[in-house]
């Protein structure tokens, strides 16, 4: 599509996928979504980012990213027919991190309708300069269906001008805020004239106006593990208590997208569960699984909960896995994993994405390398205390156990546990 053309499209679920080609130099690229009414969000929540990837609705979830060699597609999942009337428009937009959309080779957007796996639209950029964001396109009403417009438009003040230009409320201002003015001084009030008696009091202030209600804006800041760069300090990201959740979503090969959590977009009877070993600093140790209703507990050891056994998908946010981080004196090391229950015998054709997100501080997410072995068992990440603080090490290891031993065997095995494990049943 040439910019500026539109094209109608199908009131259904729509795959809506952000690619690139990768190399030494690219910066990173990241798509999200803003719901407008009178061309401005109704309230921070109706952004869809990494930082916070679905919307209230549900109408609109951010589904994680894929690599395919030195191909790159960040992937929006956008349900048209749960979007509340009162939207009119849709923004497709997206982000470059440490650089500019210049240095990004092969930008575009294409637009699938995910039953049916068809491309609906697609909008190929080609004269990107020095913007830091870009407005690809948007999906807006039109008498009674949804049509997809290419905009093609830059911003060069990144993610956070885009955002604070549709209302959003940002972290930090674009631009130092100006100095504050020099304080005025007091002046002496004149003496009042003979004629009102300094006894008669003066008339009433009006009250002062309510206090404006705080605002919690949103936080921009993200940590994004690679294979150069594979390990990173809770501390110096700002997350040192509170919770910590682990979340998985994944998309199988050749269907739609999942949702946010635990994404099930492959068959219905596919159950994967996420699990944790553990080792505390007084040497216990353990795992946090759904198999044998080892679900842990937050608040007394091991401090690590999991929310769920999510068998259906029918669960909105999927399994989550929760780390209590003001207990973090107590961890020596937790290893993150997922393994299939059901419903198939290998990670392959698996396409996923962890986040790991503070409750304070930045979130650290990091992909899954595509599987290329006979695996039913993933080690995500392996986190250790150093001194008062958790390094966060991203693993994305999968693993063949030989015939016989079990999956959380074979982790142990790799990682050297030393746990003794006997069958188990949900």
């Amino acid at each position: 599509m040439p910019k500026g053309a539109n094209v109608p499209v199908p009131t259904t679920v729509l795959r809506v996928e952000l690619g690139r080609r990768t190399g030494p130099g690219v910066p990173d690229v990241d798509a999200s979504a803003l719901l407008l009414t009178g061309g401005k969000v109704r309230s921070d929540a109706d952004f869809v980012f990494y930082n916070q990837p679905a919307h209230p609705s549900g109408a609109v979830r951010h589904a994680g990213r894929r690599t395919a060699g030195d191909r790159v597609t960040d992937t929006l999942d956008v349900d048209l027919a749960r979007v509340e009337g009162a939207v009119e428009t849709i923004v497709l937009a997206a982000s470059a991190d440490g650089g500019t959309f210049g240095r990004v080779p092969d930008l575009y957007i294409e637009v699938r309708d995910a039953a049916r796996d068809t491309v609906v639209a697609r909008f190929d950029s080609r004269d990107a300069t020095v913007e830091t964001a870009f407005v690809l396109g948007e999906l807006y009403r039109r008498q009674g269906g949804w049509k997809f417009r290419a905009v093609g438009q830059g911003y060069d003040s990144g993610l956070e001008g885009l955002a604070t230009d549709y209302g959003i409320t940002v972290d930090e201002p674009r631009h130092p805020a100006p100095p504050a003015p020099a304080p005025t001084p007091p002046r002496t009030a004149p003496a009042p004239p003979a004629a009102f008696p300094a006894t008669v009091p003066p008339p009433p202030s009006a009250p002062p106006p309510p206090a404006a209600a705080p605002v919690s804006p949103v936080r921009l800041s993200k940590v994004t593990l690679t294979k150069a760069a594979p390990s990173v300090s809770l501390a110096k990201q700002g997350g040192t208590s509170g919770f910590l959740r682990v979340n998985l979503n994944w998309r199988m090969r050749g269907q739609p997208s999942g949702r946010g959590g635990f994404g099930r977009s492959a068959p219905a009877d596919l159950d994967l569960d996420l699990c944790a070993l553990w080792e505390l600093a007084d040497g216990r140790k353990g795992v946090v699984q759904a198999l044998g209703n080892a679900f842990g507990a937050l608040h007394q050891p091991p401090y690590i909960h999991l929310d769920g056994d999510d068998r259906t998908g029918a669960v909105a946010t999927g399994e989550n896995l929760t780390v209590n981080l003001d207990h973090r004196q107590d961890f020596r090391r937790i290893l993150v994993f997922v393994t299939i229950y059901e419903g198939a015998r290998s990670f392959a054709g698996l396409h996923a994405t962890v986040t790991l997100q503070p409750q304070h501080g930045a979130p650290v997410d990091f992909s899954l390398d595509e599987c290329t072995v006979p695996s039913p068992v993933c080690a995500l990440a392996l986190l250790t205390r150093v001194g008062g603080d958790l390094v966060v090490q991203r693993e994305a290891r999968y693993l063949v156990p030989e015939p016989g031993v079990s999956p959380q065997r074979t982790v142990d095995r790799a990682y050297g546990w030393g746990m003794h494990w006997t069958p188990g049943r949900k």
